[in-house]
């Protein structure tokens, strides 16, 4: 299944969102347009559904709800997400999740349901608040989606939401994860247990996806073969590679000396193989070169459709937007506004859909669009 359709109120940046969704997502805008925030719309339903989440944790995680509530919400101040999961782009929706959140007056301020809605095909199957709801407040901490004996009708759209993945590898954490103290996130989207999850995959499994990551690091690192994993004397996972330079029967090396860009590459291409769910990705071309980064909207493609998975990326690169391969219905243009960010499909746009039948790319037709009205002056800082 993928996400079709998704609405958004008084979310972070975003007044009102209403879009449809792709396969394949980019989202396009200048910097602080909400490019993250829109990506933390769908881990933050992720966080609710997930085992030892849930609303509290999930708002408290961000900061509570005057965190992620809009600054530009007035009259009706009540966060709102509503999702449709469909199987295909094309298909109506199976499944339509819908909640709204406010602060309870007094005490804590703590988060509660606004409402609560689930759709199976057209039919509404739970409604909150409820009769129960209304006799008991406290339930309405709780969403439905949180409790294994309340969502069993809809335990589909907990489970997908459960299993979405977020990555924005950082090359540091991978190297030395032992510096940072604290204990990694759970769901990890840094990178700092990333070689132990790797580690824990099934062998057969592990090696299967190392071997198709050396074939493609061959073409992008030519100098790099025999990628394979492995643990020091005290039982620490490694990665470790041939690195064959001027040098015959050049040692091997482990991720601490494998440069940024290589281990950025290795964290995708491990998520692209690693599940069937919804993958959100952050500015994937950090730390790759122009001509990698240039093949990854069609490397994505390859690998999510077999799996019919989602991907939804935030770019800022005109080298991988210059795919002409990517249609303007895949791409969401942000545009900062007095009333907040607005998100619109590129092709919806009359002059950018006029430059793509023309054969431009996203690049040319739509990434000036994204560029600060007066960035030119920048070149006089003093």
């Amino acid at each position: 299944m993928i996400i079709s359709h998704i609405v958004l109120k008084n979310w972070r940046n975003f007044r009102s969102v209403e879009v449809d969704l792709r396969d394949r997502v980019f989202l396009v805008g200048p910097n602080a347009c909400g490019k993250s925030n829109f990506l933390d719309a769908f881990r933050f339903l992720r966080d609710l559904a997930k085992p030892g989440g849930g609303l509290q944790k999930a708002a408290s995680d961000r900061g509570g709800v005057s965190k992620i509530r809009s600054l530009y919400a007035r009259r009706y101040p009540d966060v709102e997400i509503e999702i449709h999961l469909s199987e295909s782009g094309s298909h109506n929706p199976l499944w339509r999740y819908g909640i709204g959140i406010k602060q309870k007056k007094g005490g804590k301020n703590e988060p509660i349901i606004a409402y609560e809605r689930v759709w199976k095909n057209d039919t509404i199957i739970v409604d909150r608040p409820n009769a129960e709801d209304d006799k008991d407040e406290l339930r309405l901490t709780q969403t439905y989606l949180e409790q294994i004996n309340a969502n069993a009708q809809f335990r589909e759209i907990a489970k997908f939401l459960e299993s979405i993945l977020y990555l924005h590898l950082i090359p540091q954490l991978v190297r030395h994860p032992e510096v940072f103290g604290v204990p990694g996130l759970a769901e990890d989207p840094f990178g700092r247990t990333f070689l132990e999850r790797v580690a824990k995959t099934p062998q057969k499994t592990r090696k299967s996806r190392l071997k198709k990551i050396e074939d493609a690091l061959k073409l992008a690192v030519p100098q790099l073969k025999n990628l394979t994993d492995t643990k020091d004397e005290i039982g620490v996972p490694h990665l470790e590679a041939v690195y064959e330079h001027w040098r015959p029967g050049a040692g091997k090396q482990r991720e601490d000396q494998f440069s940024d860009g290589t281990l950025r590459l290795i964290g995708l291409l491990w998520s692209l193989l690693e599940t069937d769910s919804l993958l959100l990705l952050e500015e994937p071309e950090l730390s790759l070169n122009a001509a990698i980064v240039s093949k990854l909207p069609s490397l994505i493609y390859r690998l999510q459709r077999p799996k019919k998975r989602q991907a939804i990326l935030s770019t800022h690169s005109a080298e991988l937007l210059s795919d002409k391969g990517i249609e303007g219905e895949e791409v969401l243009l942000m545009t900062p506004t007095p009333e907040g960010t607005e998100v619109k499909i590129a092709s919806a746009d009359d002059e950018i859909k006029m430059l793509l039948e023309g054969g431009l790319s996203i690049a040319d037709a739509a990434l000036p669009r994204t560029a600060p009205p007066a960035v030119e002056k920048l070149a006089l800082f003093k």
